[in-house]
């Protein structure tokens, strides 16, 4: 495969405006926010909304659970849109509320699990892949449980954000375990703290098949032409093309909100 720039899955900010504002600016690939196969299978209408394609941007979407009987249950219903290219599983989700769950994070050390549901949609003819962090913590991450479920399922690709579950957004992320999962022979995407193109010469050297960058993009959604080399537009520019989309798409406001508020002029109290 050759290399890909993704659009990393963000609660209340990856709907379809911004989804469809970063592709337009060289994202290859979009993600939805973390949606629960529980209230998928329980036809919860909030829940389903947010799997809803409203245009035919390619979107993987993404979900949350544990239980196969819900999987099947929620595949018996979905029809696939315009623009969707599959699932990804979370298994990187860091919040304790969800860990004790045995989700996210702690579906890590559920190898056996997670390859049921890998098994479940691909014997439905979907692309599946993993978004997974290092372990649940530092210990997790020096026993490499990551490299273990790399090598026991057979996902698509894996994508692997470069932290552990008790590292913050703000810590390092650890781009020497990317030598480790490339040796695996399974496609590996590299997550957490991309933003720069020398980043992106050195993951395409240890032979990582693509980036997946999240924050930076509400930052600059343009980001991924930047990475490209190709051109980029201004940044008000591209803001008022997402507002544009939102209002379009008729989005919920928090989406907007939560988009604008981490904007460089969020940031700095001004205001569209």
């Amino acid at each position: 495969m050759n290399f890909s720039y993704m659009l990393a899955p963000m609660e209340d900010i990856t709907g379809t405006a911004f989804r469809s504002t970063c592709f337009r600016h060289g994202a290859d690939m979009t993600f939805t926010e973390m949606t629960r196969v529980e209230g998928l299978s329980r036809r919860n209408r909030s829940t389903w909304s947010r799997i809803l394609l409203k245009d035919d941007t390619p979107t993987v979407i993404q979900l949350i659970g544990a239980k196969e009987d819900h999987l099947k249950r929620f595949l018996g219903m979905f029809k696939p849109q315009p623009g969707f290219m599959g699932f990804n599983l979370n298994l990187g989700c860091p919040s304790p509320d969800v860990i004790r769950l045995g989700l996210g994070c702690a579906m890590i050390r559920r190898i056996t699990k997670t390859k049921k549901l890998v098994a479940i949609l691909k014997d439905r003819g979907f692309a599946v892949s993993v978004k997974l962090r290092l372990g649940m913590n530092r210990q997790d991450k020096d026993r490499k449980v990551y490299l273990h479920l790399i090598d026991a399922v057979d996902a698509d690709c894996f994508i692997v954000h470069a932290r552990h579950g008790q590292e913050s957004l703000d810590a390092q992320a650890d781009f020497s375990v990317y030598d480790g999962c490339v040796k695996t022979g399974r496609p590996i995407i590299a997550n957490g703290g991309i933003s720069g193109c020398g980043q992106v010469r050195e993951l395409k050297d240890m032979g990582v098949k693509g980036a997946m960058i999240g924050r930076a993009a509400v930052l600059e959604p343009a980001i991924f032409s930047r990475l490209k080399g190709g051109p980029c537009l201004p940044y008000d520019s591209v803001l008022k093309e997402f507002i544009s989309l939102s209002q379009r798409f008729d989005e919920p406001n928090k989406y907007r909100k939560n988009v604008l508020k981490r904007s460089p002029e969020g940031l700095s109290g001004r205001r569209y």
